[in-house]
């Protein structure tokens, strides 16, 4: 796919499932139970191990059908590497300049983790797509992302941490473009138990709080017209 065409099924489907999992095989067992749930975009993170190998899995399984991308990648070379397998897209935890260049270079999409107004404006001054703010909880959740959408309402934004289902509609009032959803969803219990059925009901939930929050926020404007 086209990086525009990545950029467009983040903001159309609004959640990105972030999947840490104890081995390769519980990550494509969380990422198929996600797509199952309607979410067709995940993030395996590089502290799977085995990651690169469930990456190449679930593009031959589910390449079709749902984005793959490669989250926690730290440096360059690990951008390389997650291309290589066939990563569509690349999540960092914080800012590396390094790393977004590697995304650009290769032509593809990149979610620059970053914390403060100067690394968000560092992380989008530098070609990230979308900047992930991380850890969000941790500096006041939703009240927080309202706070920097202020100064900075042309950067795309993607809180992570600390969404749930408690939180997740007061980020997207807030004005996130996407949500990064990772224990929360990909329940490290229902994969251990094998009952992954929890894991499809709450990509539904997660989907319809979505689809709530914005013809919610629709409605007034359809108002106004």
């Amino acid at each position: 796919m086209t990086r525009e065409e990545v950029r467009a099924r983040v903001l159309e489907v609004g959640i990105v499932p972030v999947v840490r999992a104890s081995s390769a095989k519980h990550a494509i067992v969380a990422a198929v139970a996600v797509a199952a749930g309607g979410i067709s975009i995940v993030e395996v993170t590089m502290t799977v191990p085995g990651a690169i190998n469930a990456i190449k899995q679930l593009i031959k399984t589910l390449g079709n059908e749902v984005i793959v991308g490669a989250g926690t990648v730290l440096d360059a070379e690990a951008a390389r590497q997650c291309f290589d397998a066939g990563a569509e897209f690349l999540v960092t935890p914080g800012l590396d300049l390094g790393t977004i260049k590697a995304a650009n270079n290769a032509g593809k999409l990149i979610m620059a983790g970053a914390l403060t107004p100067t690394e968000v404006i560092t992380a989008w001054r530098g070609g990230a797509d979308f900047v992930k703010v991380f850890p969000a909880s941790a500096m006041g959740g939703a009240a927080y992302l309202k706070a920097l959408r202020g100064p900075l309402p042309q950067v795309p934004l993607v809180p992570t941490g600390g969404v749930n289902l408690n939180t997740a509609a007061d980020f997207l009032r807030a004005g996130a473009s996407a949500l990064g959803v990772g224990g929360e969803l990909v329940l490290a219990a229902a994969l251990k138990s094998g009952d992954v059925a929890q894991i499809t009901a709450l990509a539904r939930k997660y989907l319809e709080i979505v689809q709530q929050v914005r013809e919610a926020e629709a409605k007034p404007a359809m108002a106004s017209d």
